[in-house]
């Protein structure tokens, strides 16, 4: 099935990776829309799009109504799947079977049957269920909107649901929580096939933070700090500009003249992560700015990204996304886009 591109490539032998967006009775529109936006945004360095999003539906092309007042109309039907590199299944609240038991309906199972194998799969909040129901997630980590997960755990019971994340990257299947989460999962996926640079400038233009990393916890009835109170956003605006330096937690507190412990708390109920937590994510994603973007040694990276060390800096890359500074400078190297043969990094 030949479907149109978004634009005109030079190069005969450049081909965008295809994201195919499900579109299923009871979609949201928000959601539907985070794939477009996010994927339609990044460009290599010859102004080629790195991505093509299409969206189909599982019958022939034609409306599909959402949750909301209106229809869409959806212009490719089930085969479209079969030219997917990546598929992303947003969320729904008429998934019928599919919620209610667990079990795939016909006409989806059929329509899911033309992915091919090895295809990079993802969801968005509800989404999840026609993974697990398809049985993509057994025995693997997946998350769903906080207020499903016990209902979804109930219903998959071999799925290992975790309801206090943005998302989980578990290499081939990527699942999100819901809402304003699937945007970070999308940049994510932007990230880890592009780097950091790309999915940067992605969220610059989209105007949401260019990082939120899926270990962050859902905010799942968490109370509100007194508006009286003081924030730590005077804490964290210093230690950005002091990321090279050795910084104590209770340096950060005395910028906002709190007790560790007070100051600790607050961040938390901010951000979602301790402070060190915060601190590594900035660093680690300071290294990546620097060895995608410098010629730098990786020795002064780590001393510039507040690491120290360059082992000390291999090790927290390792950690985050299995490789060392060596190879993702390989990867992500200055002056434009190069991506390995599968694109993929653990997270």
């Amino acid at each position: 099935m030949t479907l149109p591109r978004k634009d005109t490539q030079a190069d005969p032998d450049f081909r965008p990776h295809r994201v195919v967006v499900l579109v299923l009775d009871g979609v949201l529109p928000f959601e539907l829309g985070i794939p477009h936006r996010i994927f339609g945004r990044p460009r290599d360095s010859l102004r080629r799009y790195l991505y093509e999003v299409v969206t189909c539906s599982i019958r022939p092309p034609g409306p599909v109504e959402t949750d909301a007042d209106f229809a869409i109309h959806v212009a490719h039907g089930p085969e479209a799947l079969a030219t997917a590199d990546t598929v992303i299944v947003p969320a729904s609240y008429e998934l019928g079977p599919v919620f209610e038991e667990g079990v795939l309906t016909d006409e989806l199972a059929a329509a899911l049957a033309h992915i091919r194998p090895g295809t990079r799969l993802a969801s968005i909040c509800t989404g999840v269920y026609v993974l697990a129901a398809a049985g993509h997630l057994d025995g693997r980590p997946a998350t769903t909107h906080w207020s499903d997960a016990e209902h979804f755990q109930r219903t998959f019971p071999k799925v290992r649901v975790d309801a206090d994340v943005l998302f989980i990257d578990d290499g081939d299947v990527l699942t999100s929580a819901g809402v304003a989460a699937g945007i970070d999962l999308c940049l994510h996926m932007v990230r880890r096939d592009h780097g950091a640079a790309v999915a940067n400038e992605v969220a610059r233009r989209t105007v949401v933070p260019p990082h939120r990393d899926g270990g962050q916890a859902q905010y799942i009835q968490r109370p509100l700090p007194e508006p009286q109170l003081a924030t730590t956003t005077t804490a964290r605006a210093w230690a950005l500009g002091r990321l090279h330096e050795p910084l104590q937690l209770r340096d950060m507190a005395e910028q906002e003249s709190m007790s560790v412990r007070t100051f600790t708390r607050r961040f938390r109920e901010e951000v979602g992560v301790s402070p060190g937590q915060w601190l590594t994510q900035q660093r680690v994603e300071r290294a990546r700015h620097l060895l995608e973007s410098t010629g730098l040694s990786v020795d002064q990276v780590a001393r510039d990204a507040g690491f120290g060390t360059a082992q000390s800096m291999r090790q927290h890359l390792q950690a985050v996304l299995g490789v060392t500074p060596t190879a993702y400078r390989r990867t992500f190297r200055a002056g434009g886009v190069e991506t390995t043969g599968s694109g993929r990094f653990a997270h």
